[in-house]
């Protein structure tokens, strides 16, 4: 899952990066409208977290532009704007949901996966193929029954793997799911982390492994 992060407070949009990175979004960050309507022309998002007082308007002038084009991108509105009327408005104009400042990580992470188990959103709370499980909220994963340790990267690899069981997954698209605006990624780091992946999946005893099709992508699906 990948979350478009609006807040011109680098230290609040550093932690709320923070917190989606362990709950395993890739996270980029925007500091003004300008940089979040290149960021969404750039890169498909599957949810964003919108603050309103922004340096260069006000967020609800993007929400309203979202709306206005047919997006249905979820958007959870972040504010420090407490009044009665402000958040009737930002709803009004297409928010989501609506946070106020200060909050707890924990509620923004789970608000966020709330919205994406929405019926039409990307998010289910257990996906399955062949003897893995993947619980989204826990971040957990079964094998056989068997609760199995894998790497941050992993599981996120996994997940959107598992999302698309049976279907070819295009390189571009996982190194799209993984990793931000910023992330240093070299040309061989999907393999990488395929490979990575695979030996674990092999090691728990899973019955399903990754496929390699040269030049397309990826695709999970029962072991040979």
């Amino acid at each position: 899952m990948r979350v478009l992060i609006v807040e011109d407070n680098r230290r609040l949009a550093a932690l709320i990066a923070k917190g989606c990175g362990t709950a395993g979004f890739a996270a980029d960050i925007c500091e003004d409208l300008e940089g979040a309507r290149a960021a969404l022309a750039t890169a498909r998002y599957d949810i964003a977290v919108l603050d309103l007082g922004l340096p260069d308007g006000d967020g609800l002038d993007l929400l309203a532009s979202l709306r206005q084009q047919g997006s249905e991108l979820p958007v959870l509105v972040l504010t420090a704007r407490d009044a009665l009327e402000s958040r009737v408005e930002g709803l009004n104009a297409g928010a989501d949901d609506y946070l106020l400042k200060p909050f707890a990580m924990e509620e923004l992470v789970a608000r966020l996966r709330a919205l994406l188990r929405r019926p039409g959103q990307a998010l289910g709370r257990k996906l399955t193929a062949g003897n893995v499980e993947f619980d989204t909220v826990a971040r957990e994963v079964s094998v056989g029954g068997v609760n199995t340790v894998f790497s941050r990267r992993e599981t996120d690899l996994l997940e959107i793997l598992l999302r698309r069981q049976g279907r070819v997954v295009p390189k571009d698209a996982i190194e799209e799911g993984l990793y931000s605006f910023g992330d240093e990624v070299s040309s061989n780091t999907i393999e990488v982390a395929v490979h990575r992946l695979r030996k674990r999946m092999a090691e728990a005893g899973a019955d399903i492994e990754v496929h390699t099709l040269r030049g397309i992508g990826y695709v999970l699906s029962p072991a040979a």
